[in-house]
């Protein structure tokens, strides 16, 4: 919470609209106590009142129409680049690339949060879904199940892996989908990372 008692804002500079629908949902999945909020320029974003914002995700053409803006702020400011050269071009800022795997990318937003908020200030709470009374923990080996499905395993080297039935592991992967109200291997990815099941330099 800030000091008005809000939720943290974050800020999306981009003009591509389908761009900034995924990303916002990312980074809402990664930082779930935080708003985020998108704008098409350094002019809106000053209108809305900069200084809201704890960070700046900005479209590197954005930012190279206004390097001096994001210079001073620069411990604020994250550029999304879609080719690894764009990077080389500016040395002075931390950069993500997304035109990689999803995985990939959440993997960078996963680091990214462990870096910049290292006591946790936006991370998921640390329990299973708990929006039915009828959801429960999961099981041990659900746990190795979702272990393997987040380091990249397919459902046959699962079931090689821990000595059991192809179905069996399909039931436990439908099983951890439902507990946890997960849609996307990228959810489980969040959700294992944060809660300490597996270490980001395993995914």
């Amino acid at each position: 919470m800030n000091e008005h008692g809000m939720r943290p804002l974050m800020a999306i500079l981009c003009q591509d609209t389908l761009a900034v629908m995924g990303l916002r949902q990312m980074l809402q999945s990664v930082m779930p106590a935080i708003e985020v909020e998108a704008f098409d320029s350094v002019t809106q974003l000053k209108l809305a009142g900069e200084e809201r914002y704890i960070h700046f995700f900005v479209y590197v053409g954005i930012l190279l129409s206004d390097r001096q803006f994001f210079l001073e702020r620069r411990k604020k400011t994250i550029v999304l680049t879609t080719l690894d050269e764009q990077a080389g071009q500016i040395p002075d800022f931390h950069c993500i690339r997304i035109t990689v795997p999803e995985s990939q990318l959440v993997r960078a937003f996963i680091a990214l949060e462990q870096y910049a908020h290292p006591q946790g200030r936006h991370l998921p709470v640390l329990q299973e879904h708990k929006s039915s009374p009828a959801t429960k923990r999961l099981s041990a080996r659900e746990l190795d199940v979702l272990r393997l499905i987040v380091k990249g395993f397919i459902n046959k080297e699962i079931a090689d892996q821990l000595n059991i039935s192809l179905t069996t592991v399909i039931t436990h992967r439908k099983n951890i989908m439902e507990k946890l109200a997960a849609k996307s291997v990228s959810s489980l990815t969040i959700y294992a990372v944060m809660n300490g099941y597996v270490g980001i330099d395993e995914i």
